[in-house]
């Protein structure tokens, strides 16, 4: 064999095992690249998910907190209950602060099903007792020992926590014993112009009256 012929093919030989010994990297290459990319993808996903879900999981429940004077300012009186109830919503705990000497909280009616027991023993000055209203209705309360002066007290417990109709109501005038009607309005202001044209011509045309001239003179 000549010395060209046997260098032309060994070339070929190497070239060919070449390019059989590189298709398998290049195989292997494509499958690593897709578990990357795959890897990465779960990865993601379930960290957004954990986050919507604390973000979403938030909120709390109850009706907050209000609070009763018992007694304020040696007043036998129960503020706010004795002069106007108490309005909550359920689950509002409320909160009684002893202001005064000698008082208790006696239940007189309150909602079925609703279970509030009040305080009998006689408290003083700086005391508290709190009791967390869940069912609506109507409670109404005394202290035993000043019931006889009137101090008595009432919760009402409603959706809203408000008085019903607590929003300002415009109120007709018709309702008050006035009947004002727009277009009534209007014909009296007409009458009122005709009545001072008529006047203010009849003045003109006559001038003054006797009775003015003659004290003028």
């Amino acid at each position: 064999m000549k010395r060209r012929d046997f260098l032309l093919t060994a070339s070929g030989v190497a070239g060919g095992t070449a390019v059989v010994g590189a298709a398998p990297a290049v195989a292997q290459e494509e499958p690593t690249a897709s578990n990357n990319s795959s890897s990465g993808e779960g990865t993601t996903t379930p960290g957004a998910g954990n986050n919507s879900t604390d973000g979403s999981g938030g909120g709390g429940g109850g009706g907050g907190s209000k609070t009763v004077a018992v007694g304020p300012g040696g007043d036998l009186i129960f503020t706010p209950g004795t002069e106007e109830p108490l309005y909550a919503s359920p689950g509002t705990t409320v909160t009684f602060n002893w202001e005064s000497d000698n008082h208790n909280i006696v239940v007189d009616s309150q909602p079925d099903g609703a279970g509030w027991e009040g305080h009998q023993p006689l408290e003083n000055t700086g005391f508290t007792y709190e009791h967390t209203f869940d069912t609506t209705g109507t409670y109404e309360y005394h202290c035993q020992p000043h019931a006889s002066s009137g101090m008595t007290g009432e919760i009402i417990i409603n959706e809203s926590g408000a008085p019903p109709q607590s929003a300002e109501v415009e109120i007709d005038a018709e309702e008050m014993g006035v009947p004002i009607q727009a277009h009534f309005v209007g014909i009296a202001t007409i009458l009122m112009l005709v009545v001072s044209l008529i006047y203010t011509f009849f003045l003109l045309k006559y001038g003054e009256s006797p009775h003015a001239k003659g004290g003028n003179n």
